[in-house]
């Protein structure tokens, strides 16, 4: 069997805070559970996005935790190349069309055609406009992967046995963007292909796009990793804590920082997983990682 290879992918829109720090362990734990490799992958394809400075906190964030990566810090927006090679194979076999509909020719095509798809997952289902050809002459803004009818099942780790269709779900969906960017779920499938990535750690927050990553993983010959999906972290208005909504950091926005252990002892509980005694770093992780090991150790929840 191939050594475990595993990565925490953030990206650099702001600070670690709760949510992405218990991101960040969890991948952890069950890399070194494994006696594998933990990557750190910089996911600043989105370039508009990108806070400056928000990259190297990341990974001061991560040292200050204890959380070390294994090998060089990759960065998206420097492996272009890549994507586009990504992209012109699947072209060269039919995979991909250019659509020129704006969100709003969608969401009203939608409210006539398929009103019930108008929302699914919090995303537009796309009802197939330019599938056949752009209609009136127009350009195309964005690509789009064609998506079969195929049934895409997984066992993940932590929620169990999944199945999605993303034709249903989804429709064709995104993979080079009306602004020129890379879409995530082409960037994200051809980053984990060519890293050699076994085990995807991640939040539940993902889960939907999983079923669009296998079937690129499908079409450009990639295995597909074991999955586990991690409970999302909410704040008190419910929503998926996040940078967006104001998610505080983990170390804190001047003054007293708090102690690393403390931080740990935090994600340790979002995680279901008692947090060690231990206030020593070194010594905190290491009895964590027993604790996965033995929840998760065989690969099973």
């Amino acid at each position: 069997m191939n050594r475990y290879i595993g990565r925490f992918a953030p990206s650099p829109t702001g600070p670690l805070h709760a949510g992405s720090a218990a991101a960040a362990l969890a991948s952890y734990l069950d890399a070194r559970a494994h006696d594998g490799l933990w990557l750190l992958r910089i996911e600043d394809v989105d370039t508009p996005r990108t806070v400056r400075g928000a990259a190297e906190l990341i990974q001061e964030q991560l040292r200050f935790l204890g959380l070390r990566w294994d090998g060089p810090v990759v960065f998206q927006s420097l492996r272009v190349d890549r994507y586009q090679r990504a992209f012109d194979r699947l072209a060269a076999a039919g995979m991909v069309y250019g659509c020129a509909c704006s969100r709003r020719e969608i969401a009203d095509s939608l409210a006539v055609l398929r009103p019930q798809a108008l929302q699914r997952n919090r995303e537009m289902v796309y009802p197939g406009t330019c599938r056949d050809g752009i209609p009136g002459g127009r350009a195309p803004r964005a690509w789009r992967f064609r998506a079969g009818d195929e049934v895409v099942a997984f066992d993940d780790r932590w929620l169990g046995p999944q199945r999605q269709v993303p034709a249903q779900d989804a429709g064709d969906f995104v993979i080079r963007r009306a602004d020129g960017l890379w879409a995530y779920q082409l960037a994200v499938t051809v980053d984990d292909g060519e890293a050699g990535i076994t085990h995807v750690v991640r939040g539940q927050d993902i889960l939907a796009s999983t079923g669009r990553q296998v079937l690129i993983q499908r079409a450009l010959g990639l295995p597909m990793p074991s999955y586990l999906h991690i409970p999302l972290i909410t704040g008190d208005n419910g929503e998926k804590l996040s940078k967006q909504n104001g998610a505080g950091s983990i170390t804190g926005a001047g003054g007293r920082s708090p102690a690393p252990c403390d931080v740990l002892d935090d994600a340790a509980r979002l995680l279901a997983i008692e947090p060690p005694a231990r206030r020593d770093r070194e010594g905190w992780l290491a009895e964590a990682i027993r604790r996965w090991a033995d929840r998760f150790g065989d690969g099973r929840r």
